[in-house]
C-alpha cells in the first residue's frame, strides 16, 4: 500500500555550518519523495534552490521594537511557523537545534491547537555541548526535547552527551548526517589554477571558524609539517578569518595559507583536493570529513566526538592537540601519493555504504510515521 506524501515545516539556520546543509539537503531529498517541504528561516539557505518543485520558504524577519532592549527572533519565528502550520495543514516541524528553534515550534502548535502538527527535533551539537551546562539554558533545551514528539542526535556520542546533560528519561535515536555530492561544474586543474596552484599539495578545511574548530591549531599544524613548503591550505571559511591574520605571520605560512568564502560549489573545491585537514575540538559529527570521504581524499583529523563514528578506520585520527602527530600524516601523504589515495578510496567506500541519502533519509520518514501515528497529545510527548 502506497503511502500518503506528507507536508512537513523545517526550521534551520541559513548559514554555512553542518545543522543548515543538512536540513537543506534533507528538505530538497524529501521534496524529491513527492513530499512538500516549508522551509523557516530568518535568511535563505544557502544550498537551497527554490526553483525545486514541492519546495517552499518563509522568511521570518527578526523583531525589533522599541520596547525590546534587543531583537527577538524566537516570537517571529513562533507565529510564522505557526500561520504557515495552520494554513498549509502541516502535518509536523522537524527542527534543527532545539533553542530557539525547539522553543518555537512548542509555541506555534499551542498557537495552533488540538490540530497542531508533531515536532521533531534534532539535536547537532552546540544545544548539549556548549548550551547544555549552562544554567541559564539548560531548563529551556530540557522543556523543548521533553515536548518534541522525538529527538534525534547525528551521532551516537552526541546522544550519550545528550542524555547526561539533560538527564532525559525517555528515547533519543542516533539518524546520521549524509551527503549527496553534486557535479562540480569547474575542473579540479581549472580550480587549481584560479588558485595559483601548480604540483603543490593543496589540503582543504571547511568550517564556520567558530573557536571549538580551532583554527589555531590548523595553521600551527601546517608550520610543523616537515613538507610544509610543498603544501597549501585552502580554508573555506563561513565566518570571519580577520582574527588568525596575525598568526599567520607568527607562524611564517602566509604563503601557504588561502582563504576563500564558498563562492563556488563545495565540490569544485573538493575535486581539486589532495587531502582534509580537520582539528576541531568539539566535533558532534564532522559533516565537512564525510564531504571529503565522498570525493575519496584521505582525511587527517582529532579523535573527538562523533568523528570515529564517520571515518571508522578510514581516516588517519590523532589524540586531540597532537599537531606533530597530524602533520607527520600530511607529511606521510605529500610523500607517498599512493598512501593518500588507497586512504581516501577506503573513505569513500565507507561513505557510500553508510551516509547516503538512500541509507538515512528513510529513517527519519520512518520517524515522522511514526509520530504521526501516536496518539499522544502535544504536551509531555517524549
Amino acid at each position: 500500500m502506497e503511502q500518503r506524501s506528507l507536508k512537513i515545516g523545517i526550521t534551520c539556520f541559513p548559514l554555512i555550518g553542518g545543522s543548515g546543509i543538512l536540513a537543506t539537503a534533507l528538505g530538497m531529498e524529501l521534496a524529491a519523495r513527492n513530499h512538500e517541504v516549508h522551509f523557516f528561516s530568518y535568511a535563505k539557505p544557502v544550498r537551497l534552490e527554490l526553483s525545486t518543485p514541492r519546495i517552499h520558504f518563509h522568511e521570518v524577519a527578526v523583531g525589533e521594537h522599541s520596547v525590546f532592549p534587543c531583537p527577538d527572533y524566537t516570537l517571529p519565528l513562533a507565529v510564522k511557523m505557526a500561520d504557515v502550520g495552520r494554513a498549509e495543514d502541516l502535518d509536523l516541524f522537524h527542527v534543527h537545534y532545539a533553542v530557539p528553534h525547539a522553543t518555537a515550534a512548542f509555541l506555534a502548535t499551542e498557537m495552533i491547537g488540538n490540530s497542531a502538527p508533531k515536532i521533531v527535533t534534532t539535536l547537532h551539537g552546540t544545544d548539549t555541548t556548549l548550551l547544555g551546562p549552562n544554567p541559564q539554558y539548560r531548563p529551556a533545551i530540557a522543556h523543548a526535547l521533553m515536548h518534541s514528539d522525538a529527538v534525534t542526535t547525528v551521532s551516537e556520542s552526541l546522544r550519550q552527551k545528550t542524555l547526561k546533560t539533560f538527564e532525559l528519561s525517555h528515547p533519543v535515536e542516533v539518524v546520521p548526517n549524509f551527503f549527496t555530492p553534486a557535479a562540480p561544474t569547474r575542473s579540479g586543474e581549472e580550480v587549481r589554477g584560479d588558485l595559483g596552484l601548480t604540483k603543490e599539495f593543496l589540503v582543504l578545511h571547511m568550517s564556520n571558524l567558530r573557536p571549538t574548530k580551532r583554527i589555531d591549531l590548523l595553521l600551527r599544524t601546517i608550520a610543523t609539517a616537515r613538507q610544509r613548503d610543498r603544501l597549501r591550505l585552502l580554508i573555506l571559511a563561513g565566518g570571519a578569518f580577520n582574527s588568525y591574520e596575525t598568526l599567520l605571520d607568527e607562524l611564517g605560512i602566509r604563503q601557504n595559507v588561502i582563504v576563500r568564502t564558498a563562492v563556488e560549489p563545495v565540490e569544485n573545491y573538493l575535486q581539486a583536493a589532495d587531502a582534509g585537514l580537520y582539528t576541531s575540538e568539539i566535533e558532534s559529527f564532522g559533516l565537512s570529513v564525510l564531504e571529503t570521504m565522498f570525493f575519496a581524499k584521505p582525511v587527517v583529523a582529532f579523535r573527538v566526538g562523533g568523528i570515529p563514528e564517520v571515518v571508522g578506520d578510514a581516516a588517519s585520527l590523532h589524540q586531540f592537540g597532537d599537531i606533530k602527530a597530524m602533520a607527520a600524516a600530511l607529511d606521510d601523504f605529500v610523500q607517498s601519493e599512493k598512501k593518500a589515495r588507497d586512504l581516501g578510496n577506503r573513505g569513500y567506500a565507507r561513505a557510500l555504504t553508510h551516509f547516503t541519502a538512500e541509507h538515512v533519509v528513510p529513517r527519519y520518514e520512518e520517524i515522522y510515521r511514526r509520530v504521526l501515528s501516536s496518539e499522544q497529545g502535544t504536551a509531555g510527548r517524549v
